[in-house]
């Protein structure tokens, strides 16, 4: 595989994992605020921004700490 396919795997696995926290987000009624203030960020930057793929993404332990506040399995924002 080459690298620019790679990257590009890499930015449409981001982009589906923000979307499907953003679908989980919404499911249970959580601003993105409430969120980020749950994750430890005072600003909903980091929400925002990987939700829509832009420049920021989530990393393991976000991931994590969102499953646990939305109450889902951390697989379903890979799916």
């Amino acid at each position: 595989m080459q690298t620019d396919e790679i990257k590009q795997e890499i930015t449409d696995l981001h982009k589906k994992i923000g979307q499907n926290v953003q679908l989980k987000r919404l499911e249970k009624g959580l601003s993105q605020l409430k969120l980020a203030e749950a994750i430890g960020h005072s600003s909903t930057t980091i929400i925002s921004q990987a939700e829509i793929g832009s420049r920021k993404h989530f990393n393991i332990e976000q991931l994590y700490k969102i499953s646990k506040i939305l109450k889902c399995n951390i697989r379903d924002f890979f799916n």
